[in-house]
């Protein structure tokens, strides 16, 4: 796709920035469900409804910021508003896409973060958080089938997928901090592989340097959750759900911003709430510092998004056939399965309460037999938690 492409759409002309404020805004509003509900929302509107982009055009969009590290169903937001207006147009329907979930997110933060919550908010916190470790389990179920494909279907690929993902999962459970760097690495080893035999170079090797003299000197404050919005916006691969790994032991057990039980409720938020999952990181933000942190925490996570679709855009093409690329990601997206279904366990030991248990389980079946909806297991949930602390059962 060459810059000559922007406006070729048949009715990209008649476009205002209005028109892409008001719909983008709106699809932010009705955007619960996650990223393909997203996806499904943004083809009826430009593709399907209004005809401003053409089919062929948006299953490459999809295609190539599924390559992209960060919240890809944000990405694709932002690429079909650049599609029709340029940057302005991107800046804008990326800005109105993502504001409705923020405001919604903050406000409940301010709720469920509160010193004395009321007791069904609670219980509310308490149940939805008892079903966020299925929601992982089924977030990383989802992934495998095409991860699977990708690597290949010879023995050693399978065990590599095999050896990527428990490499993950367990970085996920005990090494939290350095996640990033576990999925880099297999992304690497899988490009070294692929080019026959080669070895890391020095300048590989050098790359990891500057990661991990930045983790080491964040020690807290405003450039520790500048850092770790930033691994959630730029260094995160494989979807939405990959953000609990990369922030959980950041945000519990290093600078203790929020206790295990709220991290749970901030991951609920972000699943329930419409827009894109990461704004749990706002959620975070909000308890690290204040309303500042939580918009602080979001244009530090989403900037990347922007970036990548601005600069890559014209380049989308180049970007998808590009076979490193392509290696990087053969390599890392098994890690970043592994690393979701990883979280699952540190999410499940920081329950508080007995009850938590068979609402997990309830979950699990809701989720994997039942095959319903994850916006449905989290309300049934937090619904479940109320009832239980109205009648008195500790939440």
């Amino acid at each position: 796709m060459s810059v000559s492409d922007l406006g070729s759409s048949p009715n990209s002309g008649r476009v205002s920035f209005a028109t892409i404020a008001r719909e983008w805004c709106r699809l932010g509003c009705i955007g619960f469900g996650g990223p393909p509900a997203h996806i499904a929302l943004l083809r009826r509107l430009c593709v399907e409804e209004r005809n401003w982009i053409s089919a062929k055009d948006f299953e490459d969009g999809i295609a190539t910021t599924s390559l992209l590290p960060g919240p890809a169903s944000t990405q694709l937001a932002i690429f079909c508003a650049w599609r029709l207006r340029g940057t302005a147009g991107a800046i804008l329907g990326g800005i109105c896409f993502i504001v409705p979930g923020l405001v919604l997110i903050l406000g409940l933060s301010a709720v469920f973060l509160a010193s004395h919550p009321p007791v069904w908010v609670l219980g509310a916190a308490a149940g939805a958080g008892a079903a966020v470790p299925a929601v992982a389990l089924t977030a990383a179920w989802g992934l495998v089938p095409a991860s699977r494909r990708r690597i290949g279907t010879e023995r050693t690929e399978k065990l590599r997928w095999i050896a990527y993902a428990f490499v993950g999962g367990v970085a996920a459970a005990t090494v939290g901090p350095f996640l990033v760097l576990v999925l880099l690495t297999c992304g690497l080893v899988e490009i070294m592989i692929r080019r026959q035999g080669g070895t890391l170079s020095n300048r590989g090797l050098r790359a990891f340097g500057p990661l991990s003299v930045v983790h080491l000197g964040t020690v807290g404050g405003l450039g520790a959750l500048t850092w770790v919005a930033f691994k959630v916006g730029a260094l995160s691969y494989g979807g939405g759900f990959v953000i609990i790994p990369l922030m959980q032991h950041d945000v519990v057990t290093t600078y203790h911003w929020m206790t295990a039980a709220q991290f749970l409720n901030a991951v609920a938020l972000g699943q329930i709430t419409p827009g894109p999952v990461v704004l749990t990181v706002s959620a975070v933000g909000y308890a690290a510092t204040g309303i500042g942190g939580g918009l602080l925490a979001a244009l530090v996570s989403f900037t990347p998004s922007f970036l990548f679709v601005l600069l890559g855009g014209p380049r989308f093409d180049q970007i998808r056939a590009n076979i490193t690329v392509q290696s990087f990601l053969t390599g890392a997206g098994p890690a970043v399965i592994g690393a979701i279904a990883g979280s699952a366990i540190p999410l499940g030991l920081s329950f508080q309460h007995l009850w938590q248990i068979p609402v997990l389980a309830g979950a699990v079946v809701w989720l994997f037999l039942a095959r319903r909806g994850v916006v449905s297991s989290l309300l049934i949930a937090g619904s479940v938690g109320i009832i239980l602390a109205l009648v008195g059962v500790p939440a």
